[in-house]
């Protein structure tokens, strides 16, 4: 008996020590927890930024914008804690979109006016970063670490291994592009050919887009004792149009089309869900934009209306981007202030903090403002947007645009322009009235002052357009036939308006549904 008393004895000993034991373990994880928390609350007194950059997709696939064929959860949350902005304008197509954002400058200035996949055409073009302005290297030297996944396509990786880091980018995990002479490059989404700090390869069995977001998720919770800065230009949803994890037997062009938008909406959720868990969306700036419009081969409808995609044409649907922004606070509103893609790295900088930036030579104003303190403006009075299709080569071998003076649009809150090759005013809007810009004003006699306003701010444009500006690469032997970009060129001058205007309901429903459906 008195055996099984000391036992008892031994046994509620232990259980007292144990109780003990895990009483210390958790206060020492506690004090750890605030530890960590105030090492990151003193260290990122900067804040963080998260840009994602979809590829090719017009307000009419976005919910919040009045959309009606698509359902987009995670964008619908994001948009409802977020300031919504409606007045954004991206340039027409992919390059001086891309370019013009990356360096805070027009294409008339940067020279990237036109269109160039530098991996597959050659010639040895590239964004050259010792010539141009990069809002990653501007970030780095305040102290921010960067990262970028997804599209870049400005320079071609087997020759410039380095171009990531010579940009300003510390982390990257990035697409090739389609490199000449390389077939298994040409694949983004299922067997991914991907170049990362350990070189390029394909990822067998993988879906492109979950390897990008997975790399930009663990980039924050790698980083997050620093202030970072993450660019995620996504490849989705650009065609080719795919089957996606999520929707493995869809079928046709366009229910392959709404299921790559549904999982740019997956993925997004994931990367929102990551910023809550780790507790940096305190911190952190989230901005969610496109490059460009819709390809015009997809049809959508927004507000009642078919719009034919806009990619490559100067109309809104091809240039007014979705434009949303998570601040730090959560800060929930609707905004027509004019903003365009130059402003974005002035408004980085002035959100971290930077100062002494006037040698970057940027046209862009920033809408720091807008985000921090409600404001209902910018100081700007007029957006601008123009570029897309491609350059040519010239007789000494060097990237130069199509035109000297590409056609181009601006516009105020109320009304949109658009400015020919000749430096003149010949078509005019008002946004207000005629959203879908269907009738030219221009010869109405109570317009001819906003007109002649109008034109005074072109004439004060430079009459003729930058071209690139780079150091020549070397060490390829497969530069692209230089008749079919002369010919591609060709196409910007036999354009008629570069407008591009509203569907109807019958081509909506050709290529919505299927022959069975249609017939019904």
């Amino acid at each position: 008996m008195e055996k099984l008393r000391f036992m008892f004895i031994k046994i509620s000993n232990n259980l007292k020590l144990s109780l003990l034991l895990i009483i210390a373990i958790s206060f020492a994880w506690s004090c750890k927890q605030n530890v960590e928390k105030k090492v990151i609350s003193e260290t990122n007194e900067k804040p963080n930024f998260i840009f994602i950059l979809v590829d090719d997709l017009g307000k009419e696939w976005f919910t919040s914008y009045g959309a009606s064929e698509i359902n987009t959860p995670n964008i619908d949350a994001l948009v409802n804690t977020s300031i919504k902005f409606n007045n954004v304008y991206s340039m027409p197509q992919c390059t001086p979109s891309r370019v013009a954002l990356i360096t805070g400058q027009y294409p008339y200035q940067n020279g990237w006016v036109n269109h160039y996949d530098v991996p597959r055409w050659g010639h040895g073009a590239n964004f050259d970063a010792d010539k141009n302005p990069s809002f990653a290297k501007a970030l780095q030297e305040s102290g921010y670490k960067t990262c970028i996944a997804g599209k870049w396509q400005i320079n071609d990786f087997r020759i410039e291994p380095n171009v990531m880091q010579k940009t300003g980018f510390d982390e990257f995990c990035m697409w090739t592009g389609y490199e000449s002479g390389n077939k298994p490059s040409d694949k983004r989404y299922w067997n991914p050919y991907i170049f990362t700090k350990e070189g390029s390869k394909t990822y067998e069995g993988k879906f492109g887009p979950d390897l990008f977001s997975d790399f930009v998720i663990d980039f924050m919770n790698t980083n997050n004792n620093n202030p970072f800065c993450i660019y995620y230009p996504m490849v989705l949803t650009h065609s080719p149009f795919v089957h996606t994890p999520l929707e493995p037997n869809v079928k046709t062009k366009y229910e392959k089309h709404r299921a790559m938008v549904r999982y740019t909406d997956f993925i997004i959720g994931k990367i929102l869900d990551n910023l809550e868990i780790s507790g940096l969306a305190k911190n952190t700036y989230v901005v969610l934009t496109t490059d460009n419009g819709t390809s015009p081969s997809i049809i959508g409808k927004r507000n009642g209306k078919y719009i034919r995609g806009g990619k490559a044409y100067l109309t809104e649907n091809g240039i007014n981007a979705p434009f949303i922004v998570k601040t730090p606070d959560n800060k929930h509103f609707e905004t027509d202030a004019l903003v365009d893609f130059t402003d974005m790295f002035p408004t980085f900088l002035e959100l971290a903090g930077a100062t002494n930036n006037e040698h970057l030579n940027l046209d862009g104003h920033s809408f720091a403002k807008v985000l921090t303190e409600k404001a209902s403006r910018t100081n700007r009075d007029y957006i601008l947007s123009m570029g897309g299709l491609p350059g040519h080569i010239n007789k000494d071998g060097w990237l130069v645009n199509a035109l000297q003076f590409r056609d181009r649009v601006l516009r105020n809150e109320q009304y949109k322009v658009y400015v020919d090759t000749l430096q003149k005013v010949h078509r005019i809007y008002n946004l207000k009235e005629d959203p879908y810009e269907t009738i030219n004003l221009i010869d109405d006699a109570n317009l001819q002052s906003v007109v002649s306003e109008f034109q005074t701010k072109v004439d004060a444009l430079p009459s003729l357009d930058n071209n690139p500006k780079y150091t020549k690469t070397k060490g390829l032997r497969t530069d692209v036939d230089l008749k079919f970009l002369d010919k591609a060129a060709e196409r910007i001058k036999h354009r008629k308006n570069n407008m591009m205007g509203l569907a109807t309901e019958e081509q909506f429903l050709k290529l919505s549904t299927t022959p069975v459906e249609h017939k019904k």
